[in-house]
């Protein structure tokens, strides 16, 4: 299993993410944030609240209690690097 070990929010909504397989890079969530209407997810627009994230157990989660799948992370941080 693969698990975030580090994060931080960098700007236009997107993350830079460590994991525990070595794999580093950053993740655009800029879509993704402007298309899930659920409000746990629609109060991230705001820059402030985006950056208000830490890594907690194995992932990332925001202070609302927004958390994304390490595996999604994962993947999003692989397509990113393929593009």
């Amino acid at each position: 299993m693969i698990w975030v070990i580090e994060a931080k929010a960098l700007p236009d909504f997107r993350l830079g993410v460590t994991f525990s397989d070595g794999t580093e890079g950053e993740i655009v969530l800029r879509d993704f944030i402007a298309r899930d209407t659920r409000q746990v997810v629609t109060v991230l627009r705001d820059p402030l609240a985006f950056s208000a994230l830490r890594v907690d157990m194995d992932t990332v989660v925001w202070d609302n209690g927004f958390d994304l799948a390490p595996e999604f992370l994962h993947a999003q941080t692989r397509a990113h690097s393929a593009a």
